[in-house]
């Protein structure tokens, strides 16, 4: 994901607001350099136009060398030829006039190109993306949305994409997909110290959309038995080998959900239009804010959302806190391609629900995404969220 950095607050959510959903931004360079530590996939740095000339040229030398495979974007209020030449020198890939936001989309969208090129198709040592599907109540179509968003993330078959059920005690994913799995997470347990890439594989199932699923148990009872260390091997295993690994979770901040969620790079989080719902999932988000889990990296989508319930986006922004990532407006089309086995991004690609569904995918996937509007097709610049100590235990 594009990180951005700016001391002034105000820029720098106008920054983000321009780049793709999920962005993570700074106040300074220090923690820039800390973070980007700890993101070896990172692509861009979009250096805001408040930051100062010199610290933002002295950073631009110093990732030309040390990360490569990154670029620099210099935003700026005035563009000079001094400003122009520094930035060259220094190795900036592109210079923009702060309030371009046409300009900045597009130099993101060619960072990114250029960083698939230079990574290559293989890209070295693979280091995956986990993506957490989760609301705190049942009933929200969240096992669909994360098949469905699997699916998406695949894109015919351009990226290895692993779906794994961790709703441990009534996983849905199989039947959705209309799968007959053989083995399920049931068969690694006991396994957490000597589980391997070799024995894992061996435990999924493929489906015939380039997808490649772990099914949950097929009992309830077997749920307690599933550790999260095994957890915790499973998920950093499989993303030794996929691009993407979605996780459908338990509606439940249960153990294993926990260790799910403190492994997630990025966070979907399910909600409707009621009140109950939206009252949960507040307070989940302020869980996850008090947990330092996916912070800035927490996407909203509404599902079911219809204008007629009375409760509108900007509402439910209000409410939460965090801004809406698109919207699924209700369809009777979703369920019945949940019902015939062939979820709606596959059976309908040109649905607006899979147009939704599809440009959050390409969010997660760091892409540049147009902006769009209303239920069911929709996207709204996710607000910043407040910066807080890391106090997580990484197991």
């Amino acid at each position: 994901m594009p990180a951005a950095v700016d001391p002034e607050p105000a820029t720098l959510t106008s920054l983000l607001t321009a780049l793709p959903s999920g962005s993570h931004g700074v106040a300074a360079t220090d923690p820039l350099v800390a973070w980007l530590g700890q993101h070896p996939e990172e692509y861009v740095v979009v250096l805001g136009p408040d930051l100062d000339l010199d610290d933002a040229v002295g950073l631009c030398e110093s990732l030309r060398t040390s990360r490569p495979t990154i670029s620099v974007v210099l935003v700026r209020h005035a563009l000079d030829t001094q400003v122009l030449t520094r930035a060259m020198k220094a190795g900036a890939r592109d210079v923009v006039a702060h309030g371009d936001r046409d300009a900045l989309g597009a130099a993101v969208s060619r960072a990114h190109q250029l960083y698939v090129a230079l990574r290559g198709p293989t890209g070295g040592a693979h280091t995956g993306r986990v993506v957490t599907v989760f609301s705190p109540k049942g009933g929200v179509g969240k096992t669909t949305m994360a098949v469905n968003l699997a699916l998406a993330l695949t894109e015919r078959g351009a990226r290895k994409v692993c779906l794994v059920d961790l709703d441990l005690a009534f996983g849905d994913v199989s039947i959705t997909l209309q799968l007959l799995p053989s083995h399920s997470i049931e068969h690694a347990v006991g396994s957490e110290d000597t589980l391997d890439q070799t024995m894992l594989d061996g435990l999924l199932t493929r489906h015939q959309d380039s997808l490649m699923v772990l099914a949950a148990p097929s009992h309830p009872d077997v749920r307690d038995r599933v550790s999260p260390a095994l957890i915790l091997r499973v998920l950093r295993l499989l993303k030794e080998t996929f691009d993407f690994v979605v996780v459908d979770t338990a509606p439940a901040f249960d153990e294993q959900t926990l260790m799910a969620l403190d492994e997630t790079d990025e966070c979907v989080v399910v909600a409707t239009l009621d009140v109950p719902t939206l009252k949960n999932v507040k307070v989940a988000l302020e869980t996850l804010e008090l947990l330092d889990i996916a912070r800035g990296h927490r996407h909203l989508l509404l599902n079911r959302a219809d204008d007629a319930v009375g409760i509108g986006a900007d509402k439910v922004e209000a409410i939460l806190g965090l801004g809406v990532a698109t919207q699924v407006a209700t369809s009777v089309d979703i369920a019945a391609a949940t019902n015939a086995g062939t979820p709606i991004v596959v059976g309908n690609p040109e649905h607006a629900s899979s147009v939704a569904i599809r440009r959050l995918a390409g969010q997660l996937a760091g892409e540049p995404v147009a902006p769009a509007g209303g239920p069911g097709d929709a996207t709204t610049p996710a607000a910043p969220e407040r910066g807080a100590r890391r106090f997580r235990i990484r197991r």
